[in-house]
């Protein structure tokens, strides 16, 4: 991550109330925050760690008949 700025908004006795910064910045912080829920689960952590594994993909047609949405 960058260092990108943050500006802080404080209230009139001084205390800061609020944060202002990049949506760049705040969809990585979203991003790690998703990320530490699912590795909290035994199984999520298993399945995020054979998903990085896997070097070929599912094409969405074939999902799609394999799940039997058709």
């Amino acid at each position: 991550m960058q260092n990108l700025p943050v500006q802080y908004v404080s209230d009139e006795q001084g205390e800061v109330t609020s944060v202002i910064l990049s949506i760049e910045l705040w969809r990585d912080i979203l991003s790690e925050l998703e990320t530490q829920h699912l590795l909290k689960s035994d199984t999520m952590r298993q399945r995020l760690l054979v998903a990085r594994q896997r070097s070929v993909g599912v094409a969405l047609e074939t999902a799609i008949a394999d799940l039997g949405l058709e």
